[in-house]
């Protein structure tokens, strides 16, 4: 029987949890109370693994009343949650959205050394989780991440394009896409003089092919090398919440 998680579909529902059996007005706040207790403020591991757990970060103040925009962050090659995460919680802190910074299984990511596999299982699990202790706003779901992260979010991202409404890529250097599925808004940063992609054959070559599917893109470049630059991150955040 075939698999979609082969070419990198999740279940649609993962974030979603049970319907109230009443008419609601705004749909995206017609869901139950989450099945767990939230967590404290602060960074909170998921508990999903012994060791390269993810982490959830949840602001102070988050409101409990509404549904909660979701940014999942994705690390580079090499990396860690803790080593992506401070470029993104004082915007979620501002803002009031949580932050999901899952851990790949391997130094890079799954898709990056040969198709995907435990990555996308770990990334399934850790949404059920948060979804299990909070509303989330499908309307204001960010796949983002940098460097191999955010070659991972573009492919996730546009693959799963029914879950996350938003794909932020910072400089990312490819896409792996075998199927396409609703139509996420995209954001792409890459710096002019990055020296670990070319921003010709990765930023700008990513954002045409995007473009010439028929995605809004918006497309960004700095002057800048292979980094996440504060402005330009501040940028993005706007972008997920207009």
């Amino acid at each position: 029987m075939f698999d979609p998680s082969l070419f990198g579909r999740m279940s649609p529902d993962v974030i979603a949890s049970a319907p109230i059996a009443t008419t609601v007005p705004d749909t995206a706040s017609a869901t139950s109370p989450p099945a767990r207790a939230v967590f404290a403020p602060g960074r909170n591991p998921l508990g999903l693994s012994e060791t390269r757990d993810a982490v959830l970060y949840v602001p102070a103040e988050l409101p409990t009343d509404r549904p909660v925009p979701l940014f999942v962050m994705f690390h580079g090659a090499g990396g860690f949650p803790e080593k992506v995460l401070p470029f993104i919680e004082a915007h979620a802190q501002r803002h009031r959205f949580l932050v999901l910074a899952p851990h790949s299984t391997f130094p890079t990511w799954d898709i990056v050394i040969g198709g995907n596999g435990p990555d996308l299982e770990r990334l399934q699990a850790a949404l059920r989780e948060v979804a299990a202790r909070y509303v989330i706003d499908a309307r204001r779901v960010a796949f983002a991440g940098f460097s191999d992260g955010a070659s991972y979010a573009l492919s996730i991202g546009v693959t799963n394009g029914d879950i996350a409404s938003h794909v932020i890529a910072f400089s990312g250097g490819f896409m792996s896409i075998f199927v396409q599925e609703g139509q996420p808004k995209i954001f792409i940063a890459h710096g002019t003089i990055d020296e670990q992609l070319p921003i010709a054959t990765s930023g700008r070559q990513n954002a045409n092919k995007l473009k010439a599917a028929g995605y809004d893109v918006q497309y960004v470049e700095f002057d800048g090398l292979h980094i996440m630059e504060p402005g330009v991150v501040a940028q993005a955040i706007d972008f997920f919440l207009a």
